[in-house]
């Protein structure tokens, strides 16, 4: 099913610009500032769903060095970048150009078993290279061939860093590519980018809006910064229709709405024996989607907190990307949400607090009246026709994100990330 945006509009977009090379306690470190940009909707790329704020990578690939610019997300495996030789104008790496580019046989290893957490297996082409087919949740797809070559990223080569070599449209809109040059897998799944990086940790922290951020690969402690909460990763080791064994998957154990924990049994969130009802921790996503009770909950309760604060949006007709159906009309100059109620996400040993600008995300374009159309940011998975709770990158501004995989964990904590960004120097 593919989730449709209303109409065009204007969107935020978060862009990564250099890369800053840091030593802490001999432990190298490779620090990448993040900086908020707005461009037209139809610049971006189609990830997993419509969202509209992508973190992209800029780094150089293959001999000699072609810049290229990709999308980081935390819900993919394969990297991959465009190497579309069409007419079509749009970045792409071009790999005749490179003298260290080598394609992957078929009979190599890494086609035939490091692709086993593909939902798609790899197939042979008629030059008998691995060919990739990738399928995303609103029905895009991209194909081409693995390959591998040398990745330099803050200064660091990464020699034979396998990725797939796309030939095919990622996207039915070729304008929605013409910004970025394909998609870095972050995963846990062995072909993802930091799996060949090997480094044990890696960690990011999204700013709001205009406001500069951070992403840090590499192990070192920070808690000098702010103490991190940590919530265990969940592994599975038998394969299940509808779990995602390499995706960061934690336990949502409850949803407090203010003070009130929503009266849901645990078993809610707990995958069946399908696997489906997993929790992913999702860069590629932008809201936070939940199974249909549970969002019907969550809905019913924030709707009877928020009933003299806020005016409903009275039209069924319209449900910002195929999954938000609660959104209000706010007037000009009403005050920015200072009484809303705040929502946490419960985990394990860990909470996610979403507060103020959180909680509604206003739609660029939609006006009734003098009213601007805000709606709430969490959505429906059942209306996306997906069998899990998707934590998107909306909800993780300003939360110190900490994927440690040596010791299978998640670290959060609440922080400013514009200010953390200048604790480590990455910008002015």
């Amino acid at each position: 099913m593919k989730v449709q945006c209303p109409r065009p509009i204007f969107l935020l977009y978060l862009l990564i610009q250099t890369q800053i090379c840091f030593s802490f306690n001999t432990t190298q470190m490779l620090i990448l500032p993040l900086k908020t940009q707005l461009i037209p909707s139809g610049s971006l790329p189609r990830l997993p769903f419509h969202h509209n704020v992508t973190l992209t990578v800029s780094l150089s690939v293959g001999s000699p060095p072609q810049n290229v610019t990709m999308v980081l997300d935390t819900g993919s495996e394969l990297s991959w970048l465009h190497c579309n030789k069409t007419p079509i104008q749009k970045p792409a790496f071009d790999s005749t150009r490179s003298k260290s580019y080598f394609p992957v046989v078929c009979s190599s290893p890494t086609c035939t078993t490091r692709t086993r957490d593909f939902s798609i297996p790899p197939s042979c082409d008629p030059n008998n290279l691995c060919h990739a087919v990738l399928s995303y949740a609103d029905a895009s797809s991209s194909e081409g061939n693995l390959g591998s070559d040398t990745f330099n990223i803050g200064g660091s080569e990464m020699n034979g860093t396998v990725f797939g070599c796309m030939d095919s449209g990622f996207s039915s809109n070729p304008d929605e590519d013409s910004k970025t040059t394909g998609l870095m897998g972050m995963n846990r799944g062995s072909l993802s980018f930091v799996s060949q990086m090997g480094f044990p940790k890696f960690s990011y922290c999204i700013s709001g809006y205009d406001l500069p951020g951070l992403l840090l690969l590499g192990d070192t402690n920070f808690t000098w910064l702010a103490p991190l909460n940590y919530t265990p990763l969940i592994q599975i080791s038998t394969p299940l229709p509808y779990f995602d064994r390499v995706a960061y998957t934690v336990q949502l154990e409850g949803i407090r709405v203010s003070d009130k924990l929503l009266p849901l049994p645990k078993s809610v969130f707990v995958p069946d024996h399908t696997g489906a009802g997993q929790t992913m921790v999702d860069s590629g996503t932008q809201f936070t989607f939940l199974l249909g009770p549970v969002y019907t909950a969550l809905r019913n309760e924030f709707l009877n907190q928020t009933t003299r604060i806020l005016r409903v949006l009275e039209d069924p007709d319209f449900v910002f990307q195929g999954a938000m159906d609660l959104c209000y009309l706010i007037p000009p100059g009403q005050p920015r949400f200072l009484k809303l109620p705040t929502v946490s996400l419960v985990f394990r040993g860990a909470e996610m607090l979403v507060s103020g600008d959180g909680l509604l995300y206003r739609v660029s374009g939609e006006l009734r009246g003098n009213d601007s159309v805000y709606c709430f940011t969490f959505g429906n998975s059942d209306l996306l026709g997906i069998e899990a709770y998707v934590i998107g990158h909306h909800h993780q501004q300003n939360v110190w994100m900490e994927f440690d995989l040596q010791n299978s964990r998640i670290g959060l904590a609440q922080v400013r990330c514009d200010l953390a960004g200048q604790r480590f120097g990455a910008y002015q």
